[in-house]
């Protein structure tokens, strides 16, 4: 009875959520990061040279001159004008990420802001993969 109480409140989406689990490390076929568990999806990516931020959001992003985010409680705040929209997705790439990785680490919430829209990315469950991926080296082409 205990059991299937407690598989009636799991699937009104009264028991654990799944979001801890949402986050996901993979090295193929570049190191990767991912998270599906927020609202706005959220993928990193390093091929050995780049770090890439890609969100994406169903309801895509609005045009806005700085891109900025927020890691809270903790911080960092960090922004930028080097990121462009395609579609549904807002990307931000650069050679150096140590900011982004930590904030992904230490904090419970990422704030993705453009102009007036804000959208916020559970951190529940990011440490280990992100902790993979900051050691991870991308496979090397052999010449």
């Amino acid at each position: 009875m205990r059991a299937l109480v407690a598989l009636a409140f799991v699937t009104a989406g009264f028991g654990p959520t799944t979001d801890a689990h949402a986050w996901e490390f993979s090295t193929e076929p570049i190191c990767t990061v991912t998270d599906a568990g927020s609202q706005t999806a959220l993928k990193l990516t390093y091929d050995g040279t780049i770090y890439t931020l890609h969100l994406t959001h169903p309801d895509g992003w609005a045009s806005a001159d700085i891109f900025a985010i927020r890691f809270a409680p903790n911080g960092p705040f960090i922004q930028t004008t080097r990121h462009q929209i395609n579609g549904t997705t807002l990307s931000v790439a650069d050679t150096g990420f140590g900011n982004v990785l930590t904030g992904l680490q230490i904090n419970q919430t990422a704030q993705a802001m453009l102009g007036e829209t804000i959208r916020d990315i559970t951190l529940e469950g990011a440490f280990k993969p992100v902790e993979k991926f900051k050691s991870c080296k991308p496979h090397v082409a052999l010449s």
